[in-house]
């Protein structure tokens, strides 16, 4: 739990460094204050575990966060040309996606990535499914493909 805290509180110091870019001694006492604040709720809280601070997804994150950036960036080309040309179909559509991450942290980060891509949006994540609301035919159909789950798993694995 001590390794936990730790290495929280030195992230959250790195953030608010990052993030302020004000290196004076009242402002620098203020944020480490915060961090220590936010760290002690965390303890308090019970949050402060391996789920709670998944460090070892890091490694995966870093090839999987491009990828997604990807997909992102296409299907919201595709939705902006939907949007402007009314003659591309759109078809909205529920359907539900296997879920087969080992942790929840890795359904968490499927359901995540789904909502985050254009044109689809996770409704609910129950068990191994996942509802999803789909804007049109092939955001479905690329969902039930799986290479977005796949590739949560292959993150997950690292």
């Amino acid at each position: 739990m001590l390794r936990y805290a730790l290495i929280l509180f030195f992230v959250l110091c790195g953030a608010w460094l990052l993030l302020s870019g004000h290196w004076t001694v009242l402002l620098l006492s203020l944020g480490i204050a915060s961090v220590l604040l936010v760290v002690l709720c965390a303890k308090r809280l019970g949050i402060l575990d391996a789920e709670g601070l998944p460090l070892r997804l890091l490694p995966g994150l870093a090839r999987y966060a491009p990828w997604l950036a990807g997909q992102i960036v296409s299907a919201s080309v595709d939705v902006a040309r939907r949007i402007v040309d009314p003659r591309l179909p759109i078809s909205p559509s529920i359907i539900h996606v296997d879920a087969g991450q080992r942790s929840a942290v890795g359904r968490v980060s499927y359901a995540n990535s789904i909502t985050l891509t254009p044109g689809t949006i996770s409704l609910d994540v129950a068990d191994n499914q996942i509802e999803v609301h789909a804007l049109t035919d092939d955001a479905a159909e690329e969902l039930t493909q799986g290479e977005m789950a796949r590739r949560v798993c292959s993150m997950e694995d690292e």
